[in-house]
């Protein structure tokens, strides 16, 4: 008995060293997503940062327009899609989301590994985090190779059944270089890759291959999720602003 409590320190131990690393990995994805924006970007010999570069500084933490199909398309560049990933992961619907995926996992003590209390909400938090940060990093890089666009397109002016079509359909689609739509790889390597990939950092009893299928069909369904918030939120705060104002 006491062996085997004295073995999960060293197992947390080991499951946060893997997370700090693939925090790392997230980053350098990031930086690397940031090279081609920063490479092109015109010289400036005073050596003073000029107020476009510093405009689009911001506008990598601006969250973009909603998209409709209802206009010309114009494909994804590298700038866009670095600013899709940093404003997608610091999405505040995203972080709330992630707080209540960790409570309901601190709630049963599930994995039990990380306990019932504040430490263990902290462990599974930055868990999660850290597969929101790794799986929008492969996507934004996957995507921009792949030259698919991982934006989400509103139907606002089509009927509630065409729309709720579309929700499902851009949850495994996705517009390529001319506008079409194809099969979104980018997204099924995210989803599958990042599943398994965590296995490498969480705690020995959800680090498996039937638990990594089950975080695949969660991805697929938080998609599905996000997708129906972007189509039908703006017509929500709409209503509530109407009714308020």
């Amino acid at each position: 008995m006491l062996r085997a409590m004295g073995t999960l320190p060293a197992c947390g131990t080991k499951k946060s060293r893997g997370a700090a690393l693939l925090w790392r990995r997230a980053i350098l994805i990031a930086v690397f997503l940031a090279t081609n924006p920063v490479t092109s970007a015109q010289s400036n010999p005073s050596g003073r940062p000029l107020e476009s570069e510093t405009h689009r500084f911001r506008v990598f933490f601006t969250p973009m327009k909603s998209q409709t199909f209802d206009v010309p398309y114009h494909p994804l560049t590298s700038q866009q899609s670095l600013r899709w990933f940093t404003t997608t992961t610091m999405d505040p619907a995203n972080l709330v989301g992630e707080i209540f995926q960790s409570a309901l996992g601190t709630a049963p003590n599930r994995p039990q590994e990380y306990g019932p209390h504040w430490a263990g909400f902290a462990d599974r938090y930055g868990i999660n985090v850290t597969r929101s940060v790794t799986g929008n990093a492969i996507e934004a890089g996957a995507s921009l190779i792949l030259r698919e666009d991982p934006r989400y397109f509103r139907m606002p002016e089509r009927p509630f059944k065409a729309r709720v079509g579309n929700v499902v359909r851009l949850a495994f689609a996705a517009r390529g270089g001319s506008g079409g739509l194809g099969p979104a790889y980018g997204r099924y390597m995210t989803i599958f890759g990042d599943s398994f990939l965590s296995n490498t950092w969480r705690v020995h009893s959800e680090a498996n291959a039937h638990d990594a299928l089950l975080r695949t069909s969660e991805g697929f369904g938080g998609v599905l999720a996000g997708n129906a918030f972007e189509e039908f939120w703006p017509d929500i705060e709409k209503l509530i602003v109407h009714k308020h104002f």
